[in-house]
């Protein structure tokens, strides 16, 4: 392995139907901000006021974008209100990439590539950077080239949820 290898970040996937990605994804984020490291967090589909994103947006060198437009789920938008999702998941994604981190967390990555809400040659070309940071991508089902550029694949699996019994999401437990 090169210097140059050893000093760019590693991607980690935290992908599956389970419960826990995204937290998974906010822990390493306040493990690595409470060590001094500058971290960015983008939540493709998400608006960014989860109780862990407005906790980590609290600490000073932790900056949290958020891309929802809309509170539809995807399969009830408009063609235009996805036209506007997509377009602001591209400004954010450009936004993510310029600001200096030594984290960065796309959550969701994974659904918004498979639903066509960002440029996944914008995507490709930050996970292929010489100084790419350490870099986390959650969701479900990632695309073959993401799985292709992780270095850490995490699965999350679902083998009892509250869900599954009719028991709604709860504040401070799962949201």
């Amino acid at each position: 392995m090169t210097q140059n290898e050893t000093a760019r970040g590693l991607v980690h996937i935290y992908c599956g139907d389970g419960k826990g990605k995204t937290s998974c994804a906010a822990g390493l984020a306040l493990r690595a901000a409470h060590s001094g490291m500058q971290v960015v967090i983008l939540q493709f589909l998400k608006d960014g006021t989860s109780h862990e994103m407005q906790a980590l947006a609290a600490l000073p060198n932790v900056t949290v974008l958020a891309g929802k437009v809309c509170e539809a789920f995807f399969w009830n938008m408009t063609d235009q209100e996805k036209t506007a999702t997509r377009r602001l998941h591209d400004e954010l994604l450009d936004k993510a990439a310029a600001l200096p981190c030594d984290l960065l967390v796309l959550d969701e990555a994974c659904a918004a590539v498979n639903l066509k809400l960002v440029d996944t040659d914008k995507l490709r070309a930050l996970l292929d950077r010489s100084d790419r940071p350490e870099t986390v991508l959650t969701g479900r089902d990632p695309a073959d080239f993401l799985l292709d550029r992780a270095d850490y694949i995490t699965e999350m699996v679902k083998r009892r949820h509250p869900f599954d019994k009719g028991i709604p999401a709860r504040e401070g437990i799962e949201f």
